[in-house]
């Protein structure tokens, strides 16, 4: 079945969030557009998006390291989701040590619209993780059609690399470097195949349907 019967987002509203609202419950504005008034900065921009906590075991600072080692000053990364203040404060004084204070943009945790509209805006989502079991966020941005650049310790990682919906390496600086300089190398028309690539991942393997089935299999499954 083609893309278009298998969005995803809605399909899933209990795994993979609601209708976006914006606050108060009013209806989201179209095409992330909250998003962007919040974050006027990156309007326009080539973005990459880390969504999730905030936390040593995520690879936070390996991604700031790495995207500071690529030459891409035109792309931006947004590093989206909670964690505590002290840890926060270390990647920022991070950023900017690297020089990476107008191309890091923090935002906090992200909800609803404001979560839409962060997917929307990023051409790919990246989590180097050390340790994941699932991937909640991985496979939300699978189902909103954006590639997924991860560590080979994201469980669905053997997924993600069979369906051709992102890109897979090490959970160390050089592996996470390689995801980036992979992406920002990948020709146009590729980087459309694979977001397309994502959302077929997402139907065949995640959507609601399929869903505890998938799940008790990926978490019996050795992995290796």
């Amino acid at each position: 079945s083609g893309v278009g019967d298998h969005s995803g987002v809605t399909a899933t509203p209990e795994l993979f969030g609601e209708a976006p609202k914006r606050a108060g419950g009013a209806p989201a504005l179209p095409g992330g557009e909250e998003f962007l008034e919040k974050f006027p900065e990156l309007r326009g921009e080539r973005c990459l998006l880390f969504l999730g906590r905030l936390h040593e075991k995520k690879g936070c600072d390996l991604l700031l390291e790495a995207f500071a080692q690529v030459n891409a000053p035109e792309v931006r990364l947004i590093m989206a989701g909670p964690g505590s203040a002290e840890y926060e404060q270390m990647l920022r004084a991070r950023a900017a040590e690297l020089q990476l204070a107008e191309r890091v943009v923090f935002t906090g945790m992200l909800e609803g619209a404001m979560k839409e509209g962060a997917f929307r805006a990023a051409e790919a989502f990246v989590l180097p993780s050390h340790q994941e079991n699932f991937g909640i966020a991985v496979v939300e941005a699978l189902a909103r059609g954006v590639p997924v650049l991860i560590s080979n310790q994201v469980n669905i990682w053997h997924e993600v690399q069979s369906d051709d919906a992102g890109y897979v390496e090490s959970d160390d600086l050089a592996g996470t470097t390689r995801l980036l300089e992979r992406w920002l190398a990948t020709p146009a028309q590729k980087r459309a195949e694979m977001k397309s690539n994502a959302q077929e991942c997402f139907a065949r393997r995640f959507e609601i349907q399929r869903a505890a089935e998938s799940l008790l299999r990926i978490l019996q499954e050795p992995r290796t």
